[in-house]
């Protein structure tokens, strides 16, 4: 059960809505159309507000209709019904399609149009952000977990094209499809982590621990602050994770549950020093001057990470889309002014359940001896 929502958009030549008579006639050959489409349209509301003029309608399974005509000849055309899992569509794409033409070919001069399937909106989320916050649909069909803890909404929802997919306050974070995420975060291939010491800041969801693993470290510690994101994805994602967060602690891996930044602090103190430190925590923000307190965070946490890492050391982490690249140009902006100074490379993917190309970054510290020269 959903309640499904159709929106179309289309303009005229203002001259068709220079008046209120305009208005009138306009409104009213549409609703003609409309009329051929959808039964027992019934009339319950027409007014003007803010320079257009609007009409509100119902109709059959409770249906409301809402069309709306602006003054510069920009036209809305909003359905919104409820629709059980088995009943038929009020208004399926086909005849979404054949409404179009119609309005086409009696309303005349239309200059544009642009029309959406439905928006099917239910308790199983199927609808996510990219990531510049365009509206991303997904073939979503089971919610297999959910629960709100201290830190965030934790969700594993099933796809039928990827599988499970872990998601984190209403943001996809990990699917079963994504291993080109890790490989591509961790530099598989381009990186030798055998023999070495990593920390894994985040990660609950197992799948850079797994993955590394497999390199033959010296040692790996992961950092994670919610303990439900780990159980949920050593149950329900184990083709991501394997049997790394059965345990807290293994032969070569430790997992301590608790703020990473505690942590770094205490290794600070101790003087410990790593080869890699991966930030697999939060994306960037899209804007540069949005979430400021986001912004130091993340540049926090890279300050921490290099006073434990070896002078050769590397932060890996992840960045954004690729669709976002002005937040991609702001990080880099970011880095030149770090202090030390930074060099840092740059690698992308396609994630599939992310459904675009993401970038990650490799982040050193500049030989200082080394650039004198």
């Amino acid at each position: 059960m959903a309640v499904n929502t159709l929106l179309f958009d289309f303009s005229v030549e203002s001259s068709m809505v220079k008046t209120e008579s305009a208005y009138v006639t306009l409104a009213k050959n549409i609703e003609e159309v409309l009329r051929e489409f959808i039964q027992e349209l019934k009339l319950v509301n027409e007014f003007n507000l803010a320079e257009s003029f609007v009409k509100i309608y119902t109709s059959v399974r409770a249906a409301l209709v809402n069309l709306r005509i602006y003054d510069n000849g920009l036209i809305t055309l909003n359905i919104e019904y409820f629709r059980n899992d088995d009943s038929e569509p009020l208004v399926s794409y086909q005849t979404w399609s054949q409404l179009q033409k119609e309005l086409r070919f009696k309303v005349l001069a239309i200059k544009t149009s642009h029309m959406n399937p439905a928006i099917v909106r239910q308790k199983i989320p199927r609808m996510f952000p990219s990531s510049d916050e365009r509206i991303l649909e997904y073939d979503i069909d089971e919610l297999v977990f959910e629960q709100i803890t201290p830190y965030q909404k934790v969700q594993i929802l099933h796809s039928k094209s990827m599988g499970n997919m872990l998601v984190l306050d209403d943001l996809q974070n990990l699917a079963e499809s994504d291993l080109i995420y890790t490989e591509t975060l961790m530099q598989r291939g381009k990186e030798n982590y055998e023999s070495k010491e990593v920390v894994i800041l985040g990660g609950g969801d197992g799948a850079l621990l797994y993955e590394l693993l497999k390199e033959k470290p010296k040692e790996v510690v992961m950092l994670e602050i919610d303990d439900v994101v780990m159980k949920a994805c050593s149950k329900h994602m184990r083709s991501v994770c394997g049997d790394v967060l059965d345990k807290l602690e293994g032969p070569n891996y430790k997992i301590i549950v608790g703020d990473c930044m505690v942590t770094l602090e205490q290794y600070i103190k101790e003087g410990r020093k790593f080869d890699y430190i991966f930030g697999d925590l939060t994306d960037i923000p899209i804007e540069e001057n949005e979430s400021p307190e986001l912004w130091s965070f993340i540049i926090k946490i890279m300050k921490m990470s290099f006073k434990v890492l070896k002078p050769d050391g590397k932060f890996m982490t992840h960045v954004t889309g690729t669709c976002s690249p002005q937040a991609i140009e702001a990080y880099k902006q970011k880095l030149l002014k770090f202090n030390p100074p930074l060099k840092f490379t740059t690698d992308k993917a396609f994630v599939p359940s992310f459904l675009e190309e993401w970038v990650f970054c490799q982040i050193s510290l500049v030989d200082l001896s080394t650039a004198k020269e």
